[in-house]
């Protein structure tokens, strides 16, 4: 059974109100991803502190001992996060991986972050393993909006591009909301701001999620990168202007750190995964990202 959301507000630092003490571990097991954001770049590095990038990717069986020496440098870890480095559901890696993480440490919040491209129809394994919380990356429920922001999505081995994969993506990303939050699993969603683009749709996405079920709406300004990488970054006023306008609708989430995929720690206060990876395991860190 999955915790409530009065544990998760206690116990799990997206969800603690005020400054976090409770720490959580990402594990960066998911290369792969199935949409083409035109905002994003996956890396294999050290120094950057954004989401989609990580020192190296495991496999699934490596997490385990990952895990007890991160409880040994960091007791205050409450939280077995996958948020990446490419979509948690786009392989099996994550849900192979929370079950490892449900029989070796029961005590600890199993949280997952996606794209929900595949959310409707993988929602009963999501269920089934366990999740605690659920974090879906919804950047607009238009998919006029939608089309802006990604060029491709990859839908059962098929290239959809433009308004139509934008349209796919939405109904399973709301759809997937609807059937996990029905389970009792507590949702955030997170909106990427790139104010040309969104900026005027945040009420809207606000209130449509909340009416399937998301409990907590964080909304992330954009690092302008790749494609987007000549497009500002939201200005304190613009940020302001949009959470102003979904604060009728869902409660929001406002202490977010841009967390990599390997973070490890208390945020805003600790972060271990420098010397968690130092000689841990065989050094192999290349492997390649791809869509599909």
């Amino acid at each position: 059974m999955s915790k409530s959301f009065s544990e998760l507000k206690e116990n799990h630092p997206c969800f603690a109100s005020g400054k976090a003490t409770s720490g959580r571990i990402h594990l960066p097991v998911c290369p792969g991803c199935n949409i083409a954001c035109r905002f994003c770049e996956r890396s294999l590095n050290d120094d950057e502190n954004r989401p989609g990038v990580t020192s190296r990717v495991l496999k699934p069986e490596e997490t385990v001992p990952l895990i007890k020496k991160a409880l040994e440098i960091s007791p205050e870890i409450k939280v077995a996060g996958i948020a990446g480095p490419g979509d948690t559901l786009a392989s099996d890696n994550a849900l192979k991986t929370f079950n490892l993480i449900g029989r070796e440490f029961p005590e600890l919040i199993k949280c997952m972050s996606t794209n929900g491209l595949l959310l409707a129809e993988r929602a009963d394994e999501i269920i089934r393993v366990g999740i605690d919380s659920l974090t879906v990356t919804v950047n607009a429920v238009d998919p006029d909006i939608e089309a802006q922001l990604n060029d491709y999505i990859i839908w059962h081995g098929k290239k959809i591009e433009g308004v139509e994969g934008a349209r796919i993506l939405i109904e399973n990303q709301l759809e997937g909301i609807r059937k996990i939050s029905a389970a009792g699993i507590t949702i955030k969603v997170n909106t990427v701001l790139v104010p040309r683009i969104n900026g005027e749709h945040i009420a809207e996405i606000a209130k449509t999620v909340a009416k399937a079920g998301a409990k907590r709406y964080n909304i992330i300004p954009l690092i302008p990168t790749a494609k987007l990488k000549d497009e500002p970054a939201p200005t304190c006023l613009e940020i302001h202007a949009a959470r102003a306008s979904a604060m009728p609708y869902i409660e929001l989430f406002l202490h977010c750190n841009h967390c990599r995929a390997d973070a490890v720690g208390v945020p805003g206060r600790t972060e271990f995964s420098k010397a968690l990876y130092a000689n841990f395991g065989t050094g192999e860190v290349k492997e390649n990202f791809s869509h599909g």
